[in-house]
């Protein structure tokens, strides 16, 4: 049986820790001040916890724990309307329990969208989309100039929830290797540590994806833009969902290959690749974008590859088959021997043995915004 992992979920209102026990999985939460968190991860190298989000409200931030979730604090990046209207009103900034903070980004950021913590970095992504770092463990944080001045970032345009960088991706055996995930602005490659940054969303085959009507299918030669999420793989092996499909790239997205052939639909937000077999990866597609956003037939169901894409079988058992639920792009998380999702209707569904089998580990949280694992 694999060790036990934590799960780490952001929610529309908080963050929560699922710990496992011999009597199933505890809840812990919400944290972080009711915040809504869009991402929460962990530190291996160091062990703390990160949880970002925010909103035009409460602004932006970055909360930390260091002792496993009993504590944290938060790191605020970006001002909100409650800043602003505490300021001027003492009740309110008592009721709040409110301080003025440095804010080193004024209003220039609405949310934290994403995190990564590796090799003494904390890199975080926002709405809009921008990349700050810090390397002193969330103490201070800097914006990477190189994103911020990208030419023609002002021809960007945003999806659904805004211009949100929501995934970032590392190469740990090549620190300078890093790759993002913009909606809807594609995939974006630096391989000098972030000093320099080039799109990468060009199609394999151009021919064979033309003729698409819908305005983030493939289009001149690229796939959409509106990349919903990236796993990686050894060496440049990359694989995303986006808004029209599922591809792989064997080149670090410089090429990409339709892998969608075998799913019941092109639409879908999250993947995720098995630690120990970069050839198995999962996904949840649904419906369509614009015919509700859940299983297709009602029916949930992880798609797992055990051939990098070339083939697909649905797995169901333990999933409710009447189900009208969705799962958002950074909701689901691998680990080895484990898969897990969250629900935007609050439930936790945990894989043990690679998808042979679903287990409903939490139910009635709030919408699930983001789920990672992390060894207990």
């Amino acid at each position: 049986m694999p060790a036990p992992q934590t799960i780490l979920i952001g929610t529309t209102k908080g963050a929560f820790l699922l710990r496992g026990g011999s009597d199933g999985y505890a809840v812990s939460g919400p944290h972080c001040d009711g915040w809504p968190i869009n991402h929460v991860v962990a530190d291996t190298e160091t062990g703390a916890l990160y949880a970002g989000g925010g909103n035009g409200f409460y602004g932006a931030g970055v909360f930390r724990s260091g002792d496993g979730g009993a504590s944290w604090s938060l790191s605020k990046l970006a001002t909100g309307d409650m800043d602003e209207w505490c300021a001027n009103d003492p009740d309110m900034a008592a009721m709040f329990n409110w301080t003025p903070t440095d804010a080193p980004f004024g209003k220039d950021i609405q949310s934290v969208w994403s995190l990564h913590a590796t090799n003494g970095h904390i890199r975080a992504g926002t709405n809009p989309a921008q990349l700050v770092t810090s390397q002193d463990g969330g103490e201070t944080w800097v914006q990477n100039p190189a994103l911020a001045g990208f030419e023609g970032r002002d021809e960007w345009n945003p999806g659904a929830a805004g211009l949100v960088l929501h995934t970032i991706v590392t190469a740990p055996e090549d620190p300078a290797k890093l790759w993002l995930g913009i909606s809807a602005a594609g995939v974006f490659a630096s391989e000098d540590g972030g000093q320099s940054w080039e799109r990468r969303n060009r199609l394999s085959n151009a021919e064979a994806c033309e003729g698409h009507s819908h305005p983030a299918a493939p289009a001149n030669g690229e796939t959409g833009h509106c990349v919903h999420n990236i796993a990686r793989g050894p060496g440049d092996l990359l694989y995303q969902q986006n808004h029209h499909g599922v591809w792989r790239s064997n080149d670090g997205g410089r090429h990409w290959d339709d892998i969608t052939e075998g799913l019941p639909s092109t639409f879908g937000f999250p993947i995720a690749m098995d630690p120990e077999d970069p050839q198995t990866i999962w996904t949840i597609p649904l419906n369509g974008d614009s015919q509700g956003r859940f299983p297709p037939e009602a029916k949930a169901a992880v798609w797992r590859s055990t051939d990098a894409g070339e083939s697909w079988q649905d797995q169901r058992n333990g999933l409710p088959q009447s189900a009208y639920f969705t799962v958002l792009r950074q909701a689901m998380a691998s680990a080895p021997g484990h898969v897990a999702f969250g629900t935007n209707t609050g439930s936790v569904f945990l894989t043990r043995d690679r998808g042979g089998t679903w287990d409903e580990v939490a139910r009635h949280l709030p919408t699930i915004l983001s789920v990672e694992m992390a060894a207990q």
